[in-house]
């Protein structure tokens, strides 16, 4: 079937929501919603999102709405790009415009701060039988608004689900690859933040490219193993939306999250290192979720546990490295083999 007259909502005109829908109205009509008629007005006289993602102009086919229920109208499909603390109530409103939905998509990462839940779960509360897929994986929102090579994952329990939102994306330069994985996506995509934050600190205290390798190593166990705790698959986490996401993360300063641990090893607070960043820091609510999920699980996670002790206990970063170190010595285990 041929879909490319079918209309994307994008929900949320931050830089990711506005590098997808510049991505998708390259092929689709797209309306890009964001919750300030202020922000949209500003968007429609530049027809750039000049606070995120300067000089790079909108395609025609990319319209903008700060009523959510023009957005949601004429949507073929609704793609959910907002913080992962907002996610629920936006969910909520959709369902009381659109009750009749029949798929949901979503880009945001991490987990509801409300409930714990992963986001998949709770937009299952609001649109029970509704097809809902997850898109996620190694992408940073400049890079895909410029039209530089990407790869990302689509995951959805329906195949022809994430076919199809896989065929919206695919273009020369970005491909989509699908899975059926949506918790073990869902995962990748809302712990590695958590690793960058722990890699920032890592990198801002001087400790070199050595450290950095042993916790994304480490760092990729410890995703792993809670994550199939939840139900996810271990080739997911050796794949885009677990290693390949987590590497981009935890190495480039065009990360946000990384930025925020760098900050904090030079002893600037959350908020100083918050308002110099400007945008959502996801990592931080995450740590504190993954690290009360982990304790329920009984999942041992000490970088998790060492990071959100940083951001929510006032732990010197010097302190929690030192802890990690001094754990007692262990064999090295897979995380397959740690769950038999």
């Amino acid at each position: 079937m041929d879909h490319r007259d079918d209309t994307i909502a994008v929900l949320g005109a931050g830089s990711w929501g506005t590098a997808l829908a510049i991505e998708l109205a390259s092929r689709q009509p797209v309306v890009l919603w964001g919750h300030t008629a202020e922000e949209i007005e500003t968007l429609v006289q530049d027809r750039e999102n000049r606070h995120y993602l300067p000089g790079i102009a909108f395609p025609e086919r990319l319209r903008l709405s700060s009523d959510l229920a023009t957005a949601l109208q004429d949507a073929d499909e609704v793609l959910v790009v907002v913080p992962s603390h907002a996610f629920a109530n936006v969910c909520q409103q959709i369902a009381a415009i659109r009750p009749d939905l029949s798929s949901l998509s979503w880009a945001s990462k991490g987990f509801d701060p409300e409930s714990g839940a992963l986001l998949g779960d709770v937009a299952a509360r609001f649109f029970p039988g509704t097809a809902l897929a997850v898109i996620s994986g190694p992408t940073f929102a400049a890079e895909v608004a410029r039209g530089l090579p990407t790869a990302i994952t689509v995951a959805s329990t329906r195949k022809e689900h994430a076919s199809r939102l896989a065929a919206y994306l695919g273009s020369r330069h970005f491909r989509a690859y699908t899975s059926q994985d949506l918790v073990g996506v869902q995962v990748g995509g809302a712990c590695k933040n958590v690793m960058a934050i722990a890699a920032g600190i890592s990198d801002g205290l001087g400790f070199g490219a050595n450290a950095r390798a042993a916790l994304i190593t480490r760092g990729l166990s410890e995703i792993s193993r809670l994550g199939m705790q939840l139900g996810g698959h271990m080739d997911t986490f050796m794949g885009l939306a677990g290693l390949g996401d987590l590497v981009l993360t935890c190495t480039d300063d065009q990360s946000r999250n990384r930025r925020m641990g760098l900050a904090l090893a030079s002893g600037k607070t959350i908020e100083q290192a918050r308002k110099e960043i400007g945008q959502e820091v996801e990592g931080i609510l995450t740590a504190r979720e993954v690290r009360q999920k982990s304790r329920e699980l009984g999942v041992e996670m000490p970088i998790t546990e060492q990071t959100a002790a940083v951001l929510f206990e006032g732990l010197d970063p010097r302190e929690a490295v030192h802890r990690l170190l001094s754990r007692r010595q262990r064999p090295e285990t897979s995380s397959m083999q740690a769950l038999t």
